[in-house]
C-alpha cells in the first residue's frame, strides 16, 4: 500500500468513527426537539449511507456524492454555530432581560447551554471528508486497490 492510499484509508476510518460518534452523541442528547436539530442527524445518516455505498462501489459518482454531503456538513456547522448562539442569547436574556450589545454577546458566547462551538464538529467532519475525496483516483477513472 502506498503512503497516499494509507493516508486516504486512515482519513476514511477517522471520518466513519467521527460520524458514528457524533450521531450517537446527538441522539443521547435528544438533539431532535425541532427541525433545525434534525439537520446534523440527517446529514450524518446520509454521510454514513453514502460512505457505505462508496466503500462498496468506489466510483466517481460516489465520490461526488460524498463531496456534496461534506459541503453540506460544513454549511450545517456554520448554521449550527449561529443557531446555538441564538439559543444561548435567548436563554441569557430570559435570566437577565437588561443585557444588550457586547455584554449579551459575551454572555452568550461563554454560555454552556447550548455549547456555541459544538457544531464545529460537523465542520471538522466535512473538512476531513473533503480531504479524503480531494483528487480521489475514482475521479480520474482509476481505482485504488487496498483502500
Amino acid at each position: 500500500m502506498t503512503p497516499i492510499r494509507a493516508i486516504r484509508l486512515a482519513l476514511f476510518i477517522i471520518l466513519l468513527i467521527g460520524m458514528l460518534g457524533s450521531g450517537a452523541e446527538l441522539l443521547l442528547l435528544n438533539h431532535y426537539e425541532d427541525w433545525r436539530q434534525w439537520i446534523p442527524l440527517i446529514l450524518l445518516l446520509l454521510g454514513l449511507s453514502a460512505s457505505g455505498w462508496h466503500a462498496v462501489r468506489r466510483n466517481a459518482l460516489s465520490v461526488r456524492m460524498l463531496q456534496a454531503l461534506f459541503i453540506c456538513f460544513i454549511a450545517s456547522g456554520f448554521a449550527g454555530v449561529y443557531f446555538h448562539y441564538q439559543g444561548s442569547a435567548e436563554f441569557k436574556l430570559e435570566s437577565n432581560p437588561s443585557l444588550r450589545g457586547w455584554p449579551l454577546f459575551w454572555a452568550a458566547v461563554r454560555g454552556k447551554a447550548p455549547p456555541l462551538l459544538a457544531p464545529g464538529a460537523m465542520m471538522q467532519l466535512g473538512l476531513i471528508g473533503w480531504t479524503y475525496t480531494f483528487k480521489h483516483p475514482a475521479l480520474n477513472g482509476a481505482k485504488e486497490k487496498g483502500e
